[in-house]
């Protein structure tokens, strides 16, 4: 099977015939996704369209190594959340793919990683091991090259000051949201209104995550509070979770858009086979195409909407556990 054609996917005749290519040597060579497949008892030789495909539920990363039968690997990631919980393993056979996913996805929606200054404002996934967003954010910065990437913890003063030095750049702010929150509380503490004028060239890419630490907030008031707080209108977000090797991109509007290897379906929540019209909400399935070697179909718990070409993320379903990666309810 050719790994790296799924980045030549042009038209959606080519996304369905990549798509039921992967899933008939997924069914062959990986054990849980085969064992689910013949649970349903779906005959893999009837499948010939994208809603006849079943999805694996994510839970099943807790609990199982979803992992093609002809490689190894110890590389993994996995999800973030308290010692207490049982927490998703996802492993990575082929980092090169991954990798190759992200600037492919960067690269379509934002730009070439290489023009970019990137820092990251992730204190809960730096504090833990195995994440899939710090390998991504390290990548970028490996592709950059620029002597002023880097990560901050807590140290707000640091971080506003080296803004400070490099309002003329191109800059990109990698954030979890608690942590943009409080350096937006330490900006408006800190500093004048008037300091914060040099923002206005920023990118920021918010990536969800809450973890307990202020309260809840729509997706929407998040975006208008950053927005109106750090006077710029480039406040995007990234859309990923440790189950997937891909991103999609909300560039404004909470709407996100997937590369061409990656795409959304909605089920409807009560009956996981049925697939909800555009508009309604319903309970997420993702097609990532990257994930090769583990299970390209996944039933995930987030709740959204296909929107046109685009798609909106609007919270989970209730009695899922929060993992460190879902996005605030919308």
């Amino acid at each position: 099977m050719e790994l790296k054609n799924i980045f030549n996917i042009n038209t959606e005749q080519d996304f369905l015939n990549a798509s039921l290519k992967t899933f008939r040597y997924q069914y062959e060579n990986v054990e849980i996704y085969r064992k689910f497949v013949d649970f349903l008892n779906v005959n893999p030789d009837e499948v010939d369209s994208l809603v006849k495909i079943p999805f694996l539920p994510i839970e099943m990363f807790k609990n199982h190594q979803i992992l093609d039968k002809n490689v190894t690997t110890d590389l993994f990631f996995q999800s973030s959340g308290t010692t207490q919980m049982n927490l998703s393993k996802h492993f990575i056979a082929d980092p090169g793919l991954y990798e190759e996913s992200i600037y492919k996805s960067f690269e379509q929606f934002i730009g070439k990683p290489e023009d970019f200054i990137f820092l990251g404002l992730l204190p809960s996934y730096l504090e833990k091991q195995h994440s899939s967003l710090i390998y991504m954010v390290d990548y970028l910065m490996k592709k950059s090259a620029k002597p002023e990437n880097g990560y901050f913890l807590y140290n707000h003063s640091d971080l506003f000051e080296l803004l400070n030095k490099l309002q003329d750049k191109k800059v990109i702010l990698f954030g979890v949201s608690f942590a943009l929150l409080d350096f937006l509380d330490y900006c408006h503490s800190e500093r004048s209104e008037e300091s914060l004028n040099f923002l206005e060239n920023l990118i920021v890419i918010e990536t969800g995550g809450m973890k307990g630490r202020k309260e809840e907030m729509t997706k929407d008031e998040l975006l208008k509070i950053l927005k109106d707080g750090l006077k710029t209108d480039k406040i995007y977000s990234e859309y990923s979770m440790t189950e997937l090797l891909s991103q999609a991109y909300s560039l404004g509007n909470n709407e996100y858009v997937c590369p061409n290897w990656m795409r959304i379906m909605v089920r409807n929540a009560e009956d996981p086979l049925a697939y909800e019209k555009e508009g309604r909400t319903g309970a997420i399935n993702i097609i990532d195409l990257a994930n090769t070697h583990s299970c390209s179909f996944i039933a995930t718990q987030d709740l959204g909407k296909i929107v046109g070409d685009k798609f909106q993320v609007l919270g989970r379903i209730d009695h899922s556990d929060i993992r460190g990666c879902s996005l605030l309810v919308s």
